[in-house]
């Protein structure tokens, strides 16, 4: 346990640094091995997989910087060269891991970059429309606020009428619970808990939940819009569709790729220098592969995964 329950009054606060919502620091978390995506983690870095015309990292980053992100980080480990590489291209300073740390602990690694005080923290595989600057004014000077999505299943957050977590997962921690909810992965780590950041270890079960065993008030932030988790190929592929139906479009191709004659595309994303030659019907064809066979409901990178 890293913050023991004499150290955390019920209602303690104790924010230092409060954030403000025009400039923030952020982490993006990017270290793991992305294993629920299978083969497809094997050839990128997950926060690398291509994510409609741009790697997702890209359109996090996008996202951010228009909320008014300041200092950003992210750390690597797996494919820790790609990571490196995208990093310089847009910006970011980089917190490598010569073995993994978890999340608390990447956190903790990555304080000469983002300074003292509150940092905006978003998994590396989350894509939302989340305006960050909203979840950190929303913050305020608390220890944590989570956003969270309300759900009509169990979830893994559960929270009273006032937004306080009164159960995550799995544990109950308080009594008064009014709504469930799902965690996004995407949250505001108060500057009282980063100072008592364990070298190693995960936010959610080595920090959260000792917190709020204490006593400690932990909040959610109510987000109501879509979100998605690229963590498996059959998320990952809804995504890209519902990326391709935000902009009206029955397909999307890479001013360079190319796609043969009489071939028809629907609901597929083709990246650039792809080369196709057979019908797709959601498919996601990642930059410089060769489709030659129809598919249907798959991620075509090299190797051919299909969903569903």
């Amino acid at each position: 346990m890293v913050v023991e329950e004499r150290e955390v009054a019920p209602t303690l606060g104790g924010s230092t640094g409060a954030l403000t919502p025009s400039v923030f620091p952020s982490m993006l978390l990017a270290a793991g091995f992305g294993t629920r995506l299978g083969v497809l983690s094997e050839l990128r870095a997950k926060a690398l997989i291509p994510m409609g015309d741009a790697p997702l990292l890209v359109h996090l980053v996008e996202r951010l910087r228009r909320a008014g992100a300041g200092p950003m980080v992210i750390n690597a480990h797996h494919r820790a060269d790609q990571v490196r590489g995208y990093a310089k291209l847009l910006g970011l300073e980089v917190s490598e891991e010569p073995s993994i740390l978890g999340t608390a602990g990447g956190l903790h690694k990555a304080g000469a970059f983002l300074g003292p005080g509150d940092v905006l923290v978003w998994n590396g595989d989350i894509l939302a429309d989340l305006d960050a600057s909203a979840l950190v004014q929303a913050h305020g000077e608390g220890l944590a606020t989570l956003a969270v999505s309300a759900t009509e299943g169990q979830g893994n957050v559960g929270l009273d009428g006032a937004g306080r977590i009164v159960r995550l997962r799995g544990e109950t921690v308080a009594a008064g619970e009014t709504w469930r909810a799902n965690f996004l992965g995407v949250h505001v780590v108060g500057g009282w808990l980063r100072g008592r950041l364990p070298e190693t270890g995960c936010l959610v079960g080595d920090v959260y939940l000792p917190v709020l065993r204490a006593g400690g008030v932990l909040c959610g932030y109510d987000y109501r819009g879509a979100w998605w988790d690229l963590g498996t190929a059959a998320t990952y592929l809804e995504a890209n569709l519902a990326w391709l139906k935000a902009r009206g479009l029955e397909a999307w191709v890479a001013a360079d790729a190319r796609v043969g004659d009489g071939v028809r595309l629907k609901g597929a994303v083709v990246g650039a220098g792809a080369v196709v030659n057979a019908d797709l019907d959601r498919v996601v064809v990642w930059p410089g592969v060769r489709v030659n066979e129809a598919l249907c409901g798959a991620i075509a990178a090299g190797v051919t995964v299909r969903v569903g």
